[in-house]
């Protein structure tokens, strides 16, 4: 694990697994995106039509709010809904005093970007493959008055202990953790939202990934009242569309909330089977970054560019890995999905690697 403050442009931080499947891409089975398949349900876009006839007023996000809160056992004065967990991070670039703004890399990009494009500077903490990716907040600098980290990680899939996490607060400091895909985690485990005992502590989630909302823009902010109001004052008006408030509320039901955990458990077996797979092709040098605790794994092997470009040959996107600071050329990032997918992707692969080594 290092410090990196050089600020090298090195990693195109605006890359994102969409880019893997737009144009031509529309035509592949797509493991580069970490959005649940077959979403969002039927019953949630049946809410979300709903909610169309109510377009000529503004939007009214109390309900939505309250009951983000209620999920979450805190006061609605903790809660900001946001356009997307994206939108978050552009109002803590833009809305909080920082001096030495920290982000533990490899991780989502866009929280380096959001701070880079208002002008902040920006150091890395690089996790290493030989640690696992594992998180040592010793290797924070002190005098670090934001730090943001992925919970479980994008693109890493670890899932680091909230006790961990929790070390990184201090007094004076804002501690960023990105739970995106923390609902893709059985009974949600290391959570960090809701808690109001973490000084700085702000909790970033989204209903993009578990329901299948990318294209509505839906995630919220738990974090102090002050913090709240000083983020909602960088918001512009009316920044969520009634359909996402919508959205919003039915993802907070009991009966959203149970589908959600079932989901978790099958993306489990999903990911079990998938990791599985995998490991077959350790005598062609493929090694999968365990345990992997999100919706997704990051593998690391040999040729990974040819390999995935034999796969798109093969009818199958991934996610390049070199775009995450602390990655590589050598690494791919890939979705889970149901065992018959992952089936005909494993033998694509197969394919895939024995084109790249000739």
């Amino acid at each position: 694990m290092r410090t990196d403050s050089t600020h090298d442009e090195g990693h195109d931080l605006r890359h994102h697994g969409d880019a893997e499947v737009r144009d031509d891409g529309a035509r592949l089975t797509d493991l580069a995106v970490n959005v649940r398949a077959d979403t969002p349900p039927a019953w949630l876009r049946e809410r979300i039509a709903g909610s169309l006839a109510g377009l000529a007023a503004y939007p009214d996000g109390r309900q939505a709010r309250a009951a983000v809160a209620a999920r979450h056992e805190v006061p609605v004065e903790r809660v900001l809904l946001t356009a997307g967990a994206a939108e978050a991070f552009v109002l803590l670039a833009r809305a909080l005093t920082v001096r030495h703004a920290v982000v533990v890399h490899p991780q989502f990009t866009e929280p380096e970007a959001a701070l880079r494009d208002a002008g902040h500077s920006v150091d890395r903490v690089l996790l290493r493959a030989e640690d696992g990716f594992r998180l040592d907040p010793a290797a924070v600098p002190e005098d670090a008055d934001l730090v943001v980290v992925g919970n479980p990680t994008n693109p890493t899939s670890v899932l680091h202990p909230a006790a961990t996490i929790a070390e990184l607060a201090r007094p004076g400091r804002t501690l960023v953790v990105d739970e995106a895909f923390l609902d893709a985690v059985p009974g949600e485990r290391e959570a960090l939202a809701g808690r109001t005992d973490v000084p700085g502590l702000v909790v970033l989630r989204s209903l993009t990934k578990t329901w299948g909302l990318a294209g509505l823009r839906i995630g919220y902010v738990l974090a102090a009242p002050e913090t709240i109001a000083a983020l909602e004052r960088a918001q512009p008006l009316w920044p969520v569309s009634t359909p996402a408030l919508a959205a919003a509320v039915a993802c907070m039901e009991p009966r959203a909330l149970a589908e959600a955990a079932h989901a978790a458990h099958r993306v489990g077996t999903d990911r079990a089977h998938l990791v599985a797979g995998l490991r077959e092709f350790a005598p062609d040098g493929l090694r999968v970054v365990e345990p992997a605790e999100g919706p997704f794994v990051l593998v690391r092997l040999p040729k990974a560019t040819d390999v995935r470009r034999h796969l798109r040959d093969l009818g199958f996107a991934v996610r390049r890995g070199d775009t995450f600071p602390g990655l590589g050329e050598e690494w791919l990032r890939l979705a889970v999905r149901d065992r018959a997918t992952v089936n005909s992707f494993l033998q694509a692969l197969d394919q895939a690697v024995t084109l790249a080594q000739h």
